[in-house]
């Protein structure tokens, strides 16, 4: 009876505690230490984290240490992280005492030398351009690393890509718009439509989440829009999702080249799983098109579509050639840097919460799959099989690593 008395009791008093007292502190001693070094990639202009995602982790019970002058091309000044709780670091040294880097584009050589066994890297892999040389440097550091593009949520999309992908699609309309324009060097035409005068013919070429909203905004201007994949399915989502007058196909060579002699725009956003993406239109083709038409080749970063596409940069991001402007610029979001830092916050920060709350991060790691699927490197042993099969290198199972560790 004075049990039963003894448990009714601790059941009144817990009840007329406030909420804030009931709730389960899983793990208040981890404290996340996130180093944000300033990016030194030519014309990369993005940050992982903005101030206000800084605010939130901080005010979570973690430390945020950013490098100097890391926000200032997408136009955060150090005053305003150092007022959302960051501490503001003056080298590079200094960032990486953090046991946690976040960062945008893969480490340099440099960076990768002042990695050590304790440390998560989360940062770009663009697997398809590093080399073995580069792969074997983060494995003999014995350190775990994580490609935010192979991140997953809950619904097995991958957040980064899809989120970049937008950002992409509506911006290289953006961009078409300016390179048909004569006050840079094109022919002096307006994109979309106009009473009485045909519209714009803007080709894109790939059905994915960059062409779905390069489709979208295009057709926002009044142009004429025709969008080709390999994949009907595809073809048959974005149709749907639009629910426009546009012109879908397979690429069919006949039906494309037709298409491509009309065109004044051709975008190429198709990407490849594994490697590079796949040259679908060939230099013949691209001879065949309109003089000061426009390509514009999103899927340079990968090789490009475009038989002849060359790399070129923010600072001179084209050339003629066979009397068509070229644009191949490799990453297209830091066009935007600021619009795409936020982008990137928002995915970065409830990933960094879920870890302060877990024990550790293999226990991160083992219970989000998600996150899981991102990691290429763990404690030096290469775990990403497209990887160890293009490099020749063995690779592990995450799975089973961290099954024998848990």
């Amino acid at each position: 009876m004075d049990q039963h008395f003894g448990f009714s009791e601790l059941a009144k008093q817990a009840s007329l505690q406030p909420k804030e007292a009931l709730l389960e502190k899983r793990n208040p001693n981890h404290v996340l230490y996130i180093g944000v070094p300033k990016e030194t990639t030519l014309q990369e202009s993005r940050i992982p984290l903005t101030p206000s995602s800084i605010q939130l982790l901080v005010n979570n019970g973690n430390e945020v240490w950013i490098e100097t002058g890391a926000g200032k091309n997408a136009h955060f000044t150090d005053k305003e992280f150092s007022e959302a709780g960051a501490k503001i670091c003056y080298t590079k040294e200094e960032v990486f005492k953090a046991n946690i880097i976040l960062k945008v584009e893969p480490p340099t050589e440099d960076e990768i030398k002042l990695l050590t066994p304790q440390h998560l890297l989360i940062s770009a892999l663009q697997h398809g351009s590093k080399n073995e040389i580069f792969i074997r440097h983060l494995m003999q550091k014995k350190i775990t690393a994580i490609s935010y593009e192979n991140l997953k949520d809950q619904d097995g999309l991958y957040p980064v890509i899809r989120t970049l992908s937008e950002i992409a699609g509506t911006t290289s309309i953006s961009i078409a718009d300016e390179l048909l324009s004569s006050a840079f060097g094109g022919k002096g035409e307006m994109l979309g439509g106009v009473t009485g005068i045909p519209p714009t013919e803007i080709v894109i070429i790939g059905a994915g989440t960059v062409g779905e909203y390069a489709a979208k905004a295009a057709l926002g201007k009044g142009a004429m829009v025709k969008v080709f994949d390999y994949s009907l399915s595809k073809l048959r989502r974005i149709q749907d999702n639009l629910r426009s007058g546009i012109f879908t196909s397979l690429l069919h060579p006949k039906i494309i080249c037709k298409a491509l002699h009309t065109a004044d725009v051709v975008i190429g956003c198709m990407r490849s799983e594994d490697g590079r993406s796949p040259v679908i239109i060939t230099e013949e083709m691209v001879t065949q098109m309109k003089p000061m038409s426009v390509i514009i080749d999103i899927s340079i970063d990968q090789g490009g579509i475009f038989e002849t596409s060359e790399t070129t940069n923010h600072k001179n991001p084209t050339f003629i050639k066979h009397d068509v402007i070229h644009y191949c610029v490799p990453n297209i979001t830091s066009r935007v840097c600021r619009t795409a830092s936020y982008a990137l916050s928002n995915v970065f920060t409830p990933l960094l919460l879920k870890l302060a709350d877990a024990k550790d991060i293999p226990t991160f790691l083992y219970n989000n799959a998600g996150a899981r699927n991102g990691v290429y490197v763990y404690k030096g042993n290469l775990t990403n099989k497209h990887i160890g099969k293009r490099l020749s290198i063995y690779h592990k199972d995450i799975d089973l690593l961290l099954s024998a560790h848990i």
